[in-house]
């Protein structure tokens, strides 16, 4: 070994077989050089590219073969020891017979460690630096910052996880950018054009059900990272502001299933008591009308039946906790999302899939479902015909017009307690539930019956 000039042992540093055929392999050594065979190791080719063969002390960070081409590869080139402190990333789309240096957009002083290929999307790509993580929307030509809320750090490694991009870090952990699929419908731009107002495609959702702590939950302060937004995260962009924005979620059939427009409601939070910690408590959403990148999430739900009390679960978490309880949760399938921006509409499809780890046949979450919804729709009825007898007492006969109040009353919150019941958990009601249902459900009908019985007499 002779540092002097340069000669030392070469490590393999980083290996990359290809994605499309399983005898090449791409191989990267700290001292600069990059193989490659495609008789599954049996013969190598050096394919170093011209610019790094004569700087044998940059290193090979990492490669990553061409998702998409079995003769496409992307290096990263480390050369700290060289006391360079440029970004170095090289590409190849002919089996490393040419190389080019797609460094463009990347700052001084952004050493990169990875580059990755999208492996949905050909052509984007995305890299770490020590300065933070990169983004390219057409093959490297140019790059453009994706740190977003992150600190500045140096970053290791990158890997693409279904509609996830992770990111490992030197000192600061490991960072989730959460259904980033909206990155694969962007475009590159020429200089100076603008995106137009654009409904994304959702990546989809997992019908998992928001936490379920038994008992006092984790103080703030202790140290955890959130998890993944409850539901599905809907995202859509808006060239200039508009006058209104309305977002639908529809069932396959094309029902209504949830519409937002301004504030959410089912948010609103009671009156302080002072008995809840107003940290746990999840704001309400805020359809957005400015213009840029906006992000609303579905939380795989119809909307909140006007339940006689609702208030936070002993289940909290810090700054998402919603309200207690919630609509009815759909059970999986195929939905679809309308963007209606001042009268022009946007729509896109996506499917929730089913906790993995509940193994409840489909046919009964559907039993579920319909009697979760027959639930929800006797409390609105309910709630209708109460909100009449109590405006009403003054024109109709006090004892009739009580006594169909009180009934209404009382069955509003055997309703919701059987519709906590129902739930509560991934499973069919039971025989007792579904005969305690249709029991109160008729009990309901014939006091509404009474109640149109008593308005339609004459004061």
């Amino acid at each position: 070994m002779d540092p002097e000039k340069g000669r030392h042992r070469g490590v393999i540093y980083t290996l990359a077989p290809s994605y499309v055929d399983g005898r090449t392999i791409w191989a990267g050594t700290d001292d600069g050089l990059i193989q490659l065979t495609g008789d599954g190791g049996a013969h190598w080719t050096d394919v170093t590219p011209p610019a790094l063969r004569s700087r044998p002390w940059a290193k090979i960070s990492l490669m990553d073969a061409g998702r998409f081409d079995a003769a496409t590869a992307y290096a990263a080139v480390n050369t700290f020891r060289l006391d360079d402190l440029r970004p170095h990333i090289f590409r190849t789309h002919d089996g490393g017979r040419s190389w080019t240096e797609i460094v463009s957009g990347l700052p001084e002083g952004a050493i990169v460690n990875v580059v990755r290929e999208d492996p949905v999307r050909s052509g984007l790509l995305y890299a770490g630096s020590e300065t933070g993580a990169w983004l390219s929307l057409d093959d490297g030509d140019h790059w453009q910052s994706l740190r977003l809320n992150m600190p500045a750090t140096s970053i290791r490694d990158l890997v693409v996880k279904d509609s996830d991009l992770v990111a490992g870090t030197h000192g600061r952990g490991i960072w989730i950018l959460d259904r980033m699929t909206a990155l694969r419908e962007l475009q590159a731009t020429s200089s100076g054009a603008t995106l137009p107002t654009t409904l994304f495609t959702p990546a989809g959702a997992v019908r998992v059900r928001f936490s379920n702590y038994t008992d006092t939950p984790l103080p703030p302060d202790e140290p955890m990272a959130p998890n993944p937004p409850d539901g599905a995260p809907i995202d859509y962009f808006l060239a200039a502001p508009a006058r209104s924005v309305t977002l639908e979620i529809l069932e396959a059939g094309g029902g209504l299933v949830r519409r937002y427009q301004g504030t959410e409601t089912d948010q609103i939070v009671p009156r302080d008591t002072g008995n809840v910690p107003w940290y746990w408590v999840r704001p309400p959403q805020t359809l957005e009308t400015s213009p840029g990148a906006h992000r609303v999430v579905w939380d795989l739900r119809y909307p909140t039946p006007p339940f006689p009390s609702r208030d936070f679960p002993i289940s909290a978490v810090p700054g998402r906790t919603p309200l207690e309880p919630r609509g009815p949760l759909l059970p999986p399938g195929r939905y679809s999302v309308r963007l209606i921006v001042d009268g022009v509409g946007y729509t896109r499809q996506f499917d929730v899939r089913m906790d993995p780890r509940v193994k409840t046949p489909v046919e009964a979450l559907n039993v579920q479902f319909v009697a979760a919804v027959a639930l929800a729709e006797g409390l609105r009825r309910d709630s209708v015909a109460l909100g009449e007898v109590r405006a009403s007492k003054q024109h109709a006969r006090p004892t009739a017009v009580d006594t169909v109040g009180a009934g209404l009353a009382q069955i509003a919150g055997e309703l919701q307690a059987l519709y906590e019941i129902v739930e509560a958990a991934d499973v069919a009601p039971t025989t007792q539930a579904q005969a305690a249902i249709r029991e109160r459900l008729s009990t309901l009908d014939a006091l509404l019956a009474r109640w149109s019985a008593i308005r339609g007499r004459p004061r």
